[in-house]
């Protein structure tokens, strides 16, 4: 049954009852300072002793007019970018927990040959040591040597939470990392890489340095030899002075306003996310720019660095299980990770824009990726390489029925809810 005349406007009357509640009375109001107040505080905020964010420079809210960015030249000649598909991890009625990854590279201009390469991982696992599964410990090759393919078995008692989404990762993190190592020596000096989404797998990192029966990653060696192909990915990149971003565009992060309310427990902010009060500070009517006027420019911050996060705490002595077992080129200070936030009004959608500090600590080079993602941004919003991995790289739904139904002797686990609401997951 659908919804009557009656109940929308029942609830039309609990929308304005909320949203009169947020009418800001005075169009002076002291938010505008409040707001400058709480960036003033991210020039070094700090919380137990230690440094949670840091401004590389100046603390600031930049805007770029669209019009002027596309009248310019494109910084690069040449632009990468990565992205993958998955089936999602799915689970079958016999305890088999199976997920398939699909990653692909491309270039502007074009480049047929490397849009045609391509990296598949079927990462598996099962509660039961009796079931084999045959692994595939190299890579197997197809379609004349441009593609490669692999399984690989997370261990029996490795996982007894969070199986679907831990096996998601490790399916995702291993195809995407090894598919970039694979590619790095065919992308040409002088180029910009981005990856779709993070630079470092964070909630892989998080159960790697963090003790749990439950999720015992730590000691798995495809969750280290993913740690080390990101590691080896930062090196190549900062070794050859080539920029790489991660274009992330759904942040999520809380340790701003975490640390932020931690330390600041006076400030009421209203704000979960950082994302959120990102949004807020950048927001256009903060420059006097309302309309059409505010949808003529894209707004931006200084960069940031986050100090002692997993990746340096790996590479030091927070976590010997791992670090005897990475290989690192640079100081651990230099894979910190540093980014800039990009609010897009005409979108109403913020952006983290996320490098290694290795390569931003150079004001020229963080001037010329700075650059070069408000100009990829001006021209098509989502930069239009990473659009085109998206659009290679994606497993459509009747693609993901194709292949979970060439399973004969395992039958999906359906729950009601799939019944319910039938299989529209496009992740």
């Amino acid at each position: 049954m659908t919804l009557e005349p009656v109940h929308i406007k029942e609830m039309h009357d609990l929308v304005s009852r909320i949203d009169s509640c947020l009418k800001k009375e005075d169009p002076e109001s002291d938010d505008n300072d409040s707001v400058s107040d709480i960036l003033g505080l991210l020039k070094e905020l700090r919380y137990d002793g230690k440094i949670i964010l840091k401004a590389i420079g100046k603390v600031k809210r930049g805007r770029a007019s669209i019009e002027r960015m596309t009248g310019s030249k494109d910084p690069f000649n040449i632009c990468y970018a990565c992205d993958s598909g998955s089936t999602t991890a799915k689970t079958f009625d016999n305890g088999l927990y199976v997920d398939f990854c699909h990653c692909a590279m491309t270039s502007t201009p074009t480049n047929l040959d490397t849009h045609n390469m391509r990296t598949i991982v079927a990462a598996t696992y099962t509660a039961s040591q009796k079931v084999a599964i045959s692994t595939i410990p190299g890579w197997e090759y197809f379609d004349s040597g441009a593609g490669r393919k692999k399984i690989i078995r997370i261990q029996p008692g490795t996982l007894n939470k969070k199986v679907n989404d831990m096996l998601h990762d490790i399916a995702l993190y291993l195809c995407e990392s090894e598919h970039i190592l694979w590619m790095r020596e065919r992308m040409e000096d002088g180029s910009f890489f981005i990856m779709d989404g993070p630079i470092y797998p964070k909630r892989l990192m998080y159960w790697m340095v963090v003790p749990s029966e439950d999720i015992q990653v730590r000691t798995d060696p495809h969750c280290t030899k993913i740690m080390q192909n990101y590691i080896d990915i930062m090196d190549h990149h900062m070794e050859k002075r080539r920029p790489l971003v991660g274009f992330v565009k759904n942040p999520e992060d809380m340790q701003v306003m975490q640390a932020l309310k931690k330390q600041e427990k006076e400030l009421d902010l209203p704000w979960l996310l950082d994302a959120q009060f990102f949004k807020n500070a950048l927001s256009p009517e903060r420059a006097g720019m309302r309309g059409s006027d505010a949808r003529k420019y894209i707004m931006y911050t200084n960069w940031f660095m986050q100090p002692n996060q997993f990746y340096e705490k790996m590479l030091n002595a927070t976590s010997p299980l791992v670090r005897d077992k990475l290989n690192h080129k640079f100081p651990a200070e230099d894979y910190a990770l540093a980014f800039f936030m990009v609010l897009v009004p005409s979108m109403n959608t913020i952006f983290k824009i996320e490098s290694p500090y290795g390569l931003v600590k150079d004001e020229e080079m963080r001037n010329l990726i700075t650059r070069k993602v408000l100009y990829d941004i001006a021209l098509n919003g989502i930069p239009r390489t990473l659009a085109k991995a998206d659009s290679l790289a994606k497993i459509q739904i009747s693609e993901k029925r194709l292949i979970i139904d060439r399973f004969r002797n395992s039958r999906i686990d359906t729950t009601y809810n799939d019944i319910r609401w039938g299989k529209t997951d496009e992740r």
